[in-house]
């Protein structure tokens, strides 16, 4: 039985409809993260666990009960918010401590745990302190351990990191990991950042228009991608067309390609390959002919620091190259790009 999961659930507002007949089961113990582009449906999703938006259909079973209709005080889950929530008017102390005093906790045992998070979440020494005598990242500190300090059942966090400069960001995503392991909590994490996500989960939750289009560990999403969708999202910005032909596959003009991970026992004739830019060979035309080779023109270059990034016009359509070339490749030359075979994925097409 799942810790946690979501059947069949819908929720609309108003007219529209943002999840319909979703499924989602998670396991305890699990850092589960739910990615996707602004408007997937992942906050919305977050938000119906919590108990902020209310499904019009299906069930939130947790623990093996039924906590559809269950209000948000009548849960014990902790919340963090994307701007933090902080009380402006309570110092760090009073802001950790909000939670257990609503559960009329006793004041020795409130003392001692408020304390004890607030060492875990490394902000000793700034009890008293106001939120707005504190930094971004120590805000989200203070959130992170008000959320934390009444031992909740799950914890539940919508973008925490969204408004902390890159660096910071690092940081706290390694801190929030490190503390989730600690205490063994079941997390769900909402988060449109791709680095980020993978970094920290178990399993990512990849949505696109209030479904899932792949649910995996980071490892099998970020090498192998199943839609064009998950893998355009991942950094496979190169898309073609390639046909099965006697032990490989062809282009559409018969240039011969051989993918390592294909499955070349199947019905399909049309299949729709992918490549990072990073992976593609990039050389001066009039080199020697080989397998998995398109000719093209380089159109645009654009220096990137450690590499350049060619944007290339083939018969196939544009094709992003990222090269480290010691001596930039001119606009207009003739070249020839390389699809290494164990690079190369297929997807299913949109």
């Amino acid at each position: 039985m799942s810790f946690l999961s979501l059947e069949n659930l819908k929720v609309a507002y108003g007219k529209n409809t943002v999840l319909e007949d979703f499924n989602l089961s998670i396991n305890q113990g699990e850092f589960v993260s739910l990615l996707g582009p602004s408007g997937c449906g992942k906050t919305t999703t977050l938000r119906s666990i919590a108990g902020f938006v209310k499904a019009q259909k299906g069930k939130i079973m947790f623990k093996g009960q039924d906590f559809t209709d269950v209000p948000v005080h009548k849960k014990h889950f902790g919340f963090v918010f994307q701007n933090y929530a902080l009380f402006p008017h309570l110092n760090v102390f009073d802001n950790v401590a909000f939670g257990l005093k609503m559960q009329k906790t006793a004041e020795k045992e409130i003392k001692e745990r408020v304390e004890k998070m607030i060492e875990l979440v490394g902000l000793s020494g700034f009890l008293k302190r106001y939120p707005a005598e504190l930094s971004g990242g120590q805000q989200q500190r203070v959130a992170l351990a008000r959320a934390l300090v009444i031992e909740p059942d799950l914890l539940l966090l919508d973008e925490p990191l969204s408004n902390l400069d890159a660096k910071l960001r690092v940081e706290m995503r390694v801190e929030i990991r490190n503390i989730q392991q600690k205490l063994g909590l079941t997390t769900v994490y909402v988060t449109h950042d791709q680095e980020e996500c993978f970094s920290i989960s178990d399993r990512v939750v990849v949505m696109k228009d209030g479904e899932i289009e792949q649910l995996d560990s980071p490892e099998k999403i970020y090498r192998k991608p199943e839609t064009e969708f998950v893998a355009d999202f991942v950094g496979f910005e190169n898309f073609f067309d390639l046909f099965q032909a006697e032990e490989a596959f062809k282009t559409a003009k018969g240039e011969l390609f051989k993918v390592s991970s294909a499955d070349l026992n199947t019905n399909i004739d049309k299949f729709r390959a992918s490549i990072r830019p990073n992976d593609i060979e990039i050389t001066l035309a009039g080199g020697e002919e080989k397998e998995n080779t398109i000719s093209g023109e380089i159109k645009i270059s654009t220096f990137l620091g450690e590499k350049y990034q060619y944007n290339v016009k083939t018969e196939y359509g544009e094709f992003v190259v990222n090269a480290a070339t010691e001596k930039r490749i001119e606009n207009n030359k003739k070249v020839n790009l390389y699809f290494p075979e164990e690079k190369i994925i297929l997807v299913r097409e949109e």
